[in-house]
């Protein structure tokens, strides 16, 4: 069920939003100071790109103040931006009975994109 959920999710939004993340991500992979907001959010175009079966966790490193610095310059560097995308996706598709888990979808990767500092993508069990 996660595979066919995924191609739909694909169609529904999904290929645009994780486009929007690879972009940025590039964007800020070219700047030296950028590296680590790049490879984040190169993480979480993964994730748009297939969310069915997946889920974040706190994740179990020491970050200290580390991941609270960096998710505050996140959420003004692009994290606003693309939470905003998931949530337009979002109410559009819950207008729709079909388009209700990818609505919910959207809905889980907004708020990750706007704090995804400090958190790992695993598999559901």
């Amino acid at each position: 069920m996660n595979i066919l959920g995924n191609i739909i999710w694909l169609v529904f939004g999904g290929i645009i939003i994780a486009i929007e993340y690879f972009i940025s991500s590039f964007i800020l992979i070219v700047t030296i100071i950028g590296i680590p907001f790049g490879i984040q959010t190169f993480k979480l175009g993964i994730l748009a790109l297939w969310p069915f079966g997946k889920t974040t966790v706190q994740s179990n490193r020491s970050g200290g103040c580390l991941y609270i610095i960096f998710n505050i310059l996140w959420i003004f560097v692009g994290g606003i931006w693309i939470a905003l995308s998931h949530l337009i996706f979002g109410i559009v598709l819950l207008i729709t009975i079909i388009g209700i888990p990818f609505g919910l979808q959207h809905f889980k990767l907004a708020a990750l994109a706007l704090t995804p500092f400090g958190r790992d993508i695993t598999d559901k069990k």
